[in-house]
């Protein structure tokens, strides 16, 4: 018989495979399903990213790799957040890793202790509490409702904060709500943050270049400089580049955090793929020219969804400023009778009434936050925009 370890019961399997696994199940049955599950970007990867890593495997490119990764890839890091960001590091401050959730891993398992606190503001993507408990941590979570933008508020992370607080994690423009943090509130938060010197910040910010309505990126690094020699900036090409397969994360920060991370990553993985490092560098030494056309094709999405889900009474959504998602609060329809007769009672059957009528999302309560619900709009605009009629029309059939 096998026994499992307390950590891993401690976590689930992601709650977005398993909605994306039951639409694939339903779609090949033959159910009409428009899947808003997906929260990877749905363009292809630029050609020059992928000729360079053919161009690698080529010249045998295919061994393997330093821990902290290739230097031609730390090197074209460093040169992306001096270049893209007006940020400062050194080489020895930067590390590889096979996607930005092993980075975040890693900092959790190099520094947390059993008991050990993580404030991890709410709605949050689920790696993040499950790390933490997974590394011997407790996930301090902070409900900020739609009420508050979805965005944590400065005398919440004062009273959060105890002895036991090791992290802080920030999640700028944020998944699954897609909200933005201004300079006014980072600049709040630092303020709450520097009475505090022995706690740690982890800031993702992988969907820094997917903005709408003329927004420019700012990070917690631009507004409180002072704090770098604490902060964990968490980055990679999934989202900007549409590499998710391709597996490259970065971390960048104090040098005694990154070393400690490379230990970790030592004796787990190793380095990640010399091919995945290779298409790394041609993508942040090859330019952003090709993200306009990709930025303007989002937020026509999200203009079109969100004209449709606006005037429905019954569902409460806010108009995300960032990433591809819309995330939105479904309270007002508990208590309704669908045409059939049942009774509408949770989120659970707000979910399955909208599988029902052919969309499918992924439930509020996966971040935190019930009764919500979270669409990707990771698709093109057709699907888009039949998704959001099929729900203001499914809600119109409820008494």
């Amino acid at each position: 018989m096998v026994t499992l370890s307390k950590r891993v019961q401690s976590v689930s399997l992601s709650a977005n495979a398993a909605a994306r696994q039951l639409t694939r199940q339903l779609k090949e049955q033959g159910v009409d399903i428009l899947d808003l599950t997906t929260g990877e970007p749905d363009f292809d990867t630029p050609a020059h990213i992928r000729q360079a890593a053919v161009a690698a495997m080529e010249a045998g490119e295919t061994r393997y790799t330093p821990t902290n990764g290739t230097t031609p890839l730390r090197k074209a890091v460093l040169a992306k957040l001096k270049n893209e960001n007006q940020l400062d590091y050194e080489l020895a401050q930067i590390c590889i890793a096979n996607g930005a959730k092993q980075i975040i891993f890693n900092a959790f398992a190099a520094t947390l202790n059993e008991g050990d606190e993580v404030i991890v503001p709410v709605p949050y993507w689920p790696t993040f509490p499950d790390s933490v408990r997974f590394n011997g941590g407790e996930a301090v979570l902070l409900a900020c409702p739609l009420e508050q933008e979805y965005k944590l508020q400065p005398q919440q992370l004062a009273q959060a904060i105890s002895a036991k607080t090791r992290w802080l994690v920030l999640n700028n423009p944020g998944n699954p709500s897609g909200m933005v943090y201004s300079e006014d509130e980072l600049t709040a938060l630092a303020t709450v943050l520097r009475d505090h010197p022995n706690v740690l910040i982890m800031l993702d910010e992988l969907y820094e270049h997917i903005l709408f309505d003329g927004r420019e990126h700012v990070s917690l690094l631009h507004v409180a400089p002072d704090l770098a020699e604490r902060i964990l900036l968490v980055g990679g090409v999934s989202k900007t580049y549409a590499m998710t397969g391709w597996r490259i994360g970065f971390g960048a920060g104090p040098k005694a955090l990154i070393d400690a991370m490379v230990v970790v990553q030592s004796q787990n993985s190793s380095g990640a793929s010399a091919i995945s490092q290779a298409a790394a560098v041609a993508a942040y030494n090859g330019g952003l020219d090709f993200l306009p056309p990709q930025r303007a094709a989002y937020q026509d999405r999200r203009d079109a969804i969100m004209a449709l889900l606006k005037p429905v009474q019954e569902i409460d959504v806010l108009n995300p400023d960032g990433a591809f998602f819309i995330f939105c609060r479904c309270a007002g329809l508990l208590g309704k009778t669908r045409p059939d007769g049942q009774r509408i009672e949770s989120e659970q059957d707000v979910m399955n009434y909208l599988l029902e009528s052919g969309v499918s999302g992924v439930a509020g309560s996966a971040y935190g936050l019930s009764p919500y619900f979270r669409l990707s709009i990771a698709t093109d605009i057709e699907t888009v925009r039949d998704a959001g009629r099929r729900i203001a029309q499914a809600c119109a059939a409820l008494k």
